[in-house]
């Protein structure tokens, strides 16, 4: 009979919970069913298998820029290891200059409408004459046999003479040249600057040469065509790059100058060898003067450049005769990378003060929070209207008026797009995610270290993006204009509050609010060293940042990587208790029961503190409760304890469907606070509607969910108790922090 009525007792609690919980939606349920099968390549726990691979491409590469028409043409040798466990009949290289050529697929799916007063540069690119794309002159054997080949748009398959095995190396050439687009009219990453005034030319040379795909255990070959907003997915490999330029050029690129003597002049050799050995401040190699000088004379002469680098998965370069030069060492655990900048004379003064300043801070900071940075240069290259990365060297805009003078937003936007390109040196050029397919991986993740780096090396400066309360006007928006992160770069529409913010934000979120910083220090270094130099998935990241820290977060990027949902939490309403007692009340009243004070529905109502107390009794407890327990409870003590306490019933809301921590700031009758923060969790059972109850020693004049803006609430009308107007706390907030 005892035991009947206790788990009769049971069930009406499973009944009361029952009858509050809204239909089942599975916000914690666990991703094992969306995320692939672990197997011997990618681990359950998010590492590398034992089986893990990942194929090697390695380039020989002449190449010669020609400064009187604007040209680039060049040979390469690909030297390809297929470590895969595969048989390969053929092999598939990227043409990404081809997305400017006749008839592209860019060209042909873009789409707009006619403007009236339109500015005419917005229809230069549609009626210009440029002839871009790949002129691919000959793909051969290196014994000069040529080899089929077919080109479909920005991918060009190469058939082999045999199958290529497990195993097995091959070696063939490719011979190709293309006209250098004008980014002005094209605004293309890669391409040239004409500067009227001096007759002179900068060049930003990228995706120069066709460059192998990914074959991977994923999904094979990554062929998927260049549209122009998914970026690059490369293997690693090592290169040897011979660039020719007229003799007065400066070139910075991709790994480490192998023939100095041959192409500078002996001061800016010794100035070279000084800025390798000096960390506190950079070393001038080519002043402003030099430069400026050699815009007047231009000479007709060439010389060949030479640039080794070691393991990395793509190379670039900048060539100009009026480039400034400026380098210093940076102390990086037991190496000393060469930080270093390349500008013309119309970057200065903020180019000298700042650039390569901010490469120094990058190294110093991504470095602790991920892996010790293991190239030999890292080189910033001012460059006009972009941000764009590629292994040790960047282009990156931020240019004075012609007096010199600048802006403070200038200047932030200068050093937040230095910090931005030169972090992608670990994001994705060493942790190589997939750019083509995931862009947040990359942008995202890159985006959070770098507003980390911001915040610490540049305090004074406004940096807001991934914080929280700078991304609520988005998460507001319209929901049809929005994408989940887990979409394909192309079918994004907000491409930088999604890819690059929300990303950003959620990791933000993740480190100061759910994990903590140290516990999500260790588990993203962890992801950072696990998958360097390798290619992660998606999978690999979320299973590592669990599998390092022992918390579950499948919530977490279910509701931020794989909806649109928001966060919208409210304070529905709080009833504030004391336990009655025969000693008069609070301000002498006495308190007296009353029938159904308790009772729901009591058509009271909780919109304040306004009516005091409402008075509840606890009595002693029914020995069934104990069950088969032979030890009994201290009735009297609990209730001594609960004696002059103040107990209040929160009612909370999720509204915008986004599950995330409970924050709390209680503010008590005697002017103190208290912020109490409360798991994800505690909406597990009930995903929209939840009520919890809280003991406290003090009154409590006044609750507010989310105090300092942490959860990106797009709603805090309904974040107090009691109700009253809050939006301008928000403002002051935002005015607050433009201030610091």
């Amino acid at each position: 009979m005892k035991q009947f009525l206790m788990y009769a007792l049971i069930l009406l609690v499973n009944v009361a919970v029952a009858q509050q919980t809204p239909q089942w939606q599975g916000k914690f349920e666990q991703l094992d069913q969306t995320l692939p099968t672990p197997n011997e390549y990618r681990t359950g726990s998010g590492a590398p298998g034992v089986k893990y691979w990942q194929q090697k491409a390695d380039y020989v590469i002449s190449v010669e820029l020609n400064d009187n028409n604007q040209s680039i043409s060049g040979s390469e040798t690909i030297t390809y290891t297929n470590n895969s466990p595969d048989v390969l009949k053929y092999l598939w290289l990227q043409l990404d200059q081809n997305i400017i050529a006749p008839e592209n697929t860019l060209r042909t799916t873009a789409t707009g409408n006619v403007v009236d007063s339109a500015a005419a540069k917005t229809y230069a690119a549609q009626v210009s004459d440029f002839k871009g794309g790949y002129t691919v002159k000959g793909v051969k054997e290196v014994s000069g046999k040529a080899l089929p080949y077919f080109i479909n748009n920005t991918m060009m398959r190469v058939d082999l003479p045999q199958p290529l095995r497990s195993g097995e190396k091959y070696s063939f050439n490719v011979e190709w040249s293309f006209n250098i687009v004008d980014r002005s009219v094209f605004g293309q990453r890669s391409g040239l600057e004409f500067f009227p005034e001096d007759g002179n030319y900068v060049y930003t040379i990228a995706q120069f040469f066709p460059r192998m795909c990914v074959y991977d255990d994923y999904e094979g070959w990554q062929n998927k065509q260049f549209l122009g907003r998914g970026e690059f997915t490369l293997p690693f490999g090592d290169y040897k790059v011979r660039i020719t330029v007229p003799a007065d050029h400066i070139i910075g690129a991709t790994g480490v100058l192998k023939n100095p003597t041959d192409v500078l002049t002996k001061t800016e050799i010794e100035r070279f060898e000084k800025a390798k050995v000096t960390f506190d401040a950079p070393v001038i190699i080519v002043t402003q003067s030099e430069a400026t000088q050699k815009e007047k004379t231009k000479s007709t002469q060439k010389k060949t450049w030479e640039f080794h680098a070691e393991n990395v998965r793509d190379f670039a370069f900048a060539s100009s005769r009026k480039f400034i030069w400026d380098a210093q060492a940076v102390k990086i655990g037991s190496k000393t990378p060469l930080a270093q900048s390349f500008y013309s004379k119309e970057g200065n003064p903020l180019w000298e003060k700042e650039s390569t300043k901010a490469v120094k801070n990058t190294l110093e900071v991504y470095s602790r929070y991920t892996l010790d940075y293991p190239y030999p240069v890292a080189t910033s290259v001012h460059s006009a209207s972009i941000g764009m990365e590629y292994p040790m060297i960047c282009f990156n805009f931020g240019r004075p008026a012609k007096d010199g003078t600048y802006t403070e937003k200038l200047k932030q936007g200068m050093i937040g797009v230095v910090v931005h390109e030169v972090g992608h040196n670990f994001f994705p050029m060493i942790v190589n995610n997939d750019e083509r397919q995931t862009t947040w991986m990359d942008e995202g993740v890159n985006s959070f270290v770098q507003l980390l780096t911001e915040l610490e090396r540049y305090p004074e400066l406004k940096y807001t993006r991934g914080k929280p309360a700078d991304l609520v006007p988005y998460m507001k928006g319209d929901k049809s204009q929005m994408r989940p992160l887990m979409t394909n770069s192309e079918q994004v529409i907000q491409f930088g509050p999604e890819q690059y913010a929300k990303a950003a934000t959620g990791l933000f979120m993740l480190r100061e609010t759910v994990m903590g910083p140290e516990l999500f220090d260790k588990a993203f270094k962890e992801y950072a060293t696990r998958w360097a130099f390798k290619h992660p998935k998606p999978a690999d990241f979320f299973r590592t940042m669990e599998d390092a820290s022992a918390v579950d977060l499948d919530w977490f990027w279910k509701g931020w990587f794989y909806s649109t949902d928001n966060v919208d939490q409210s304070i529905d309403q709080v009833k504030w208790y004391k336990m009655r007692t025969s000693q008069p009340n609070l301000e002498k009243k006495e308190v007296t029961a009353k029938k159904g004070d308790l009772a729901q529905g009591d058509g009271k109502k909780y919109d304040s503190f306004n009516n005091g107390p409402e008075p509840f009794s606890l009595i002693e407890t029914d020995p069934r409760l104990n069950g088969e327990f032979q030890s009994r409870v201290d009735d009297k003590a609990i209730m001594q304890k609960l004696e002059d306490k103040n107990i209040y019933e929160v009612t909370l809301s999720n509204k915008g469907g986004l599950v995330m921590p409970v924050i709390i700031e209680w503010t008590y009758k005697d002017g103190t606070k208290e912020i109490e923060k409360i798991p994800a969790e505690i909406w597990r059972i009930n995903e929209q509607k939840i009520t919890k109850v809280f003991v406290k020693q003090k009154e409590v004049v006044n609750i507010v969910l989310d105090p300092n803006f942490e959860l990106s609430d797009i709603n805090v009308q309904d974040n107090v108790f009691p109700k009253r107007e809050v939006e301008s706390k928000f403002d002051d907030f935002k005015k607050k922090e433009k201030s610091k």
